[in-house]
Parts: structure tokens; sequence; C-alpha cells
């Protein structure tokens, strides 16, 4: 929790936080109420975490903020709470990319429209994924590439892991094999903790995951990693090629963490949150939050900007949900 502050215009210090005052006279007091930023998951995951560490940054926006976890319902349930909340700035939410431009898709009786009900604001940060292989797959395979080839001479052999059925390493493996063409059969695991280790025991032979849970087991020797999946190479996997670089941009893929407000929220509104979340995130605490949880830091951009971004990754995994042959759930 924050401590209480009462920041006006003249005293607040930063230039995104000074925007977040909802006024444009030159003694406009802050917004007088709790600040809520609702989280559809438990303390200590990633979102939690990166909620927490801006919340802490915007502190100077309201009288106090508050993370407010709604865990449940796969993280659905905090958004059905902003898709009622009031639209003054007083309620916002940090939400992964998949409960915006994934669920759409997977759902048949989603309670909430993302492009109706939510005012996009922008990113906190992104991570990509690892395209690994374990010791099912021989030695000799060193390149995606040459996965590539292993897998259509292999084809009952040809699998890969993630961490659930409907997820975005879910599509990723999809969009992977569209592009090679090659058949390449999802396995569905409950949480990446199993799907690791079944690829570590050659149950599986390759995983599509985030590069934190992979990265111990690259460095110790016991998996191969044969692409990331961002558009530029990670720093924690300097030597790694990217998807586009291995000659499969369609391939691409992150998962960005986000930061919405109900849809009724004036552009005024979400004009200056855009400005403080830019401000904060050239915050130390807030770069160590995302590094902790192994994200890259959003580059600045206008809400937009990010919009159009979302706009665009909704229609896209669309078609990577159409193209898998998923059967919508409840």
């Amino acid at each position: 929790m924050v401590k209480r502050r009462n920041f006006t215009l003249a005293a607040a210090g930063l230039a995104g936080i000074r925007a977040l005052t909802l006024s444009g006279h030159a003694q406009a007091q802050t917004l007088n109420k709790t600040v809520r930023i609702l989280v559809g998951f438990p303390p200590g995951g990633s979102a939690d975490l990166l909620a927490r560490a801006l919340a802490q940054q915007l502190g100077n926006y309201g009288t106090q903020v508050i993370v407010d976890n709604k865990p449940g319902a796969g993280g659905r349930i905090a958004l059905e709470q902003l898709k009622s909340a009031e639209a003054d700035g007083s309620v916002l939410a940090v939400t992964p990319a998949s409960m915006m431009v994934v669920y759409p898709h997977i759902y048949r009786k989603l309670s909430y429209q993302p492009l109706q009900d939510f005012a996009p604001v922008g990113k906190l940060g992104s991570a990509q994924f690892v395209f690994t292989i374990g010791p099912q797959v021989p030695a000799s395979v060193k390149t995606l590439g040459e996965f590539v080839l292993w897998a259509k001479a292999n084809p009952t052999l040809a699998a890969y892991g993630s961490s659930g059925a409907g997820s975005i390493p879910h599509f990723t493996g999809v969009a992977l094999a569209k592009a090679a063409n090659i058949e390449l059969m999802h396995v569905a695991y409950k949480g990446a903790a199993p799907a690791m280790t079944d690829l570590l025991g050659g149950q599986v032979a390759a995983n599509v995951g985030v590069i934190s849970n992979a990265l111990p087991h690259i460095v110790s020797g016991k998996l191969r990693a044969l692409a990331v999946s961002g558009p530029v190479r990670s720093t924690a996997l300097p030597d790694t090629p990217t998807m586009a670089e291995a000659g499969y941009r369609a391939a691409q893929a992150v998962e960005w963490f986000g930061l919405f407000l109900p849809a009724k929220a004036s552009g005024d509104v979400v004009t200056r949150l855009n400005a403080a979340l830019r401000e904060a995130l050239k915050a130390r605490p807030l770069q160590d939050a995302l590094a902790k949880a192994s994200f890259e830091i959003a580059a600045s951009e206008s809400a937009k900007e990010f919009t159009q971004q979302f706009q665009s990754d909704l229609n896209r995994w669309g078609e990577m949900v159409k193209l898998s042959g998923f059967s919508p759930e409840d």
C-alpha cells in the first residue's frame, strides 16, 4: 500500500504525475479518493508484482493507490469488475495480453468485450518465449531449421508442450508449424512446471514457454534454445536467434502486460494516465520489478499506439485459434 499523499499540481514532482490531475486549472487538486489497481491473480505473480511497483510510482495520483487482487476464473473476475467500475480514473487494471487478445477467441460466453468495454492506456512491459528442445531430439539438431527437418522425418515424435491449452505459447507453436509447413502436435499441461519436467525427461520433444523457466536448463546444457519469439534477441539469450532470423517471422509473439481503464473513461483521463505511466517506467523500482519478472521495459508509446497494437494482436490471435482447430470453452 502506498502512503497517503495530497499533492497539488504545484507540488507534484514528475511531469507524468502532474498530468494525472483531472482538472486543467492551476490550483486543481488530485482525485480525492483511493485509486485501485485491479489484478486478476493472487499476490506474488507477475501481474501482481508489476501492479505493486506501478502503484508505488503512481503514489501521487489520488490520495492513495492500492493493488486489489481479484483472483479466479483465469483472471476474468478483475476485468468484469473493471468493466462496471467508475470511469473517473479511480479504478484501473493491470492484465496480461492473453486475457484481452486470446480469451475472446477461446471462451464462448466471455463476460466482456475488450474493444467495447475497456480503454487501453499503455504497456508496462513484455516477455518473449523461447522454443527449446530436450533429450528426445538428437544432439545433432542445433538450429530451428534442423528441428523442422527432424520433425518432417519423425512426425510421430514431433510434439511440443506448453503451460496450457488456449495460451499464447500454445498458439505460438501453431504459428510456427504453419510457417514451417510441418505437423507439430501440441501437448497441453496444467502449468509450466510439469511441461518442463516432461521436456527434461524426454517425454516430449520441444516446448514453448517463458525464458525464465527454461534458462537454468539452457545454461546447464540440458536443453537447447533454438529461437526466441520476440522482435529482437533476448538479453538473457543473446546468442539465440529470433523466429524471424531463423526464417519464421509469422511465429513472432510476446506476452505484454497492459494498463486499462473502463471504456467510458474520457480521452483526457486516458491521455494523462498514459503520460504518468510513461514517466513511471523511467523509475528504477519499476524497471527492477520488470527485470525480476523477466520482462522487457515497454517502449514509450501513446495510448493510441498501444490501442493499435492491441487491435492487431486481437485479430492475429483470432486467426491462429482458428488454424489450431481449438474448440472454445464455456
